[in-house]
């Protein structure tokens, strides 16, 4: 990490010490696909580096927490968690990774669901009358078959962890089961994909999360206590002290979230309209509609940016997007700044964009919002982006794009750390 009181961000070179981890990552990670996880040896490597600079880390915040990378394993380190999410699906998802269970409890659970499954039959009237954008995306039989799985689920197993865990495995199959084309992020449809066996798939994401417990209750750890919140991180009025924050904000121009985990979405019935959850989402164009951009709220680095997009064009929903991103990561970095113990740290992971050729400096901001907040000792180390499913490439017209002849607009990301000391 090299210090930004001597150096400027653009200076920084690439450190292997934050692109591999001699450690292979453990299963749990694995048990359910999410775009934009980093990898899970940087949080245990932010671990070891606050306390080499003097922090004694005893309880550990992520903000944005999504699919509990950071949760798993700050469980695992003996340290206490707290972190929240607006998008549900993220959080039944780390909620289930941070979990502890028992193998027998949970087997018991499984061969519950298996025999009322097979048992079970759904009328067929059902599809018909059923979700029009889960008819778009699932034919009848494997709809139905998904449905029996569910009712299974929830008829078997009580609230509560364990049926959280069988809920977050039933959401991990579902674009396999569907016409989602395999290994696309966009929301896209394959016409030609056959369809597969639904128990096979729930099957075997169970025997890969019965091994994942297994790894994980076979290592000695001291218990930690461990919270999750469904929440918007700005709307948090009660926030935890901590002694470190690791976290990862979203990409101001990256996609839609709410349409990324639609499938899971309506089936666990988080929204009648998933479309509903971009709102109030960071990053999301959709949580500018009538915000009017005041360059005067914004940070010195937030203003250069946005001044240079509208150079251009109009104040068009994208550029209101990015104007409202930097006003909530200000927002956001207030917070941390209250929330941190004296002498703790801040440790972000955060890349940078393009729209339409002009730089979305997102480190940049970010740091100039630590420096407004009163963080100090602020440095950076950068990384070569892996294990992301975000595509580095843009059109001409500045989308994200798969194809790899296309521009390629961010394939490293820095790290951010800031200690904090109160007067």
């Amino acid at each position: 990490m090299k210090s930004l009181s001597r150096n400027d961000i653009n200076s920084i070179t690439v450190e292997d010490e934050w692109n591999f981890s001699d450690d292979t990552e453990l299963l749990m990670h694995t048990i359910h696909a999410y775009p934009a996880k980093f990898p899970a040896f940087i949080a245990t490597k932010a671990f070891e580096y606050a306390e080499q600079e003097g922090v004694k880390v005893k309880t550990v915040a992520d903000i944005f927490c999504g699919c509990g990378t950071v949760a798993l394993e700050a469980k695992l380190h003996s340290k206490d968690f707290w972190g929240c999410d607006i998008n549900p699906v993220a959080t039944l998802i780390a909620k289930t990774k941070s979990a502890i269970y028992e193998v027998h409890e949970m087997q018991n659970y499984y061969d519950a669901i298996k025999a009322n499954y097979e048992t079970t039959e759904i009328d067929h009237d059902t599809y018909a009358a059923s979700n029009e954008r889960l008819q778009y995306w699932f034919t009848e039989n494997s709809y139905l078959d998904l449905l029996k799985l569910k009712q299974s689920i929830e008829f078997c197993v009580p609230k509560g962890k364990y049926q959280d865990a069988f809920l977050c495995l039933f959401s991990s199959i579902l674009k396999a089961s569907s016409r989602w084309l395999t290994k696309s992020i966009k929301p896209q449809v394959d016409p030609n994909k056959k369809e597969i066996v639904v128990w096979t798939a729930f099957k075997q994401q169970y025997n890969k999360f019965a091994k994942a417990v297994s790894q994980i209750n076979s290592r000695i750890f001291d218990k930690a206590i461990i919270n999750i919140e469904n929440e918007n991180f700005l709307d948090v009025e009660d926030f935890p002290k901590v002694d470190l924050i690791i976290s990862s904000p979203p990409y101001v121009t990256s996609y839609e979230y709410a349409d990324l985990h639609q499938l899971s979405t309506l089936w666990l019935q988080y929204a009648d309209d998933y479309r509903s959850l971009r709102k109030g989402s960071i990053g999301s164009m959709y949580n500018s509609e009538g915000f009017e951009i005041d360059l005067g709220s914004l940070n010195m680095i937030g203003q250069q940016i946005v001044q240079e997009l509208l150079e251009d064009q109009k104040a068009t929903a994208k550029v209101r997007s990015v104007a409202r991103y930097y006003i909530d990561i200000q927002r956001a970095i207030q917070n941390c700044a209250d929330m941190i113990n004296n002498g703790g740290m801040a440790f972000f992971v955060v890349g940078d964009t393009e729209y339409k050729g002009v730089k979305i400096k997102n480190s940049e901001h970010l740091i100039q919002c630590l420096k407004n907040e009163g963080f100090s000792d602020i440095k950076a180390a950068k990384r070569r982006i892996s294990n992301k499913l975000l595509t580095p490439y843009r059109d001409e017209s500045g989308r994200f794009s798969s194809d790899k002849t296309q521009r390629t607009i961010y394939h490293e990301e820095f790290i951010i750390s800031g200690r904090m000391w109160h007067q």
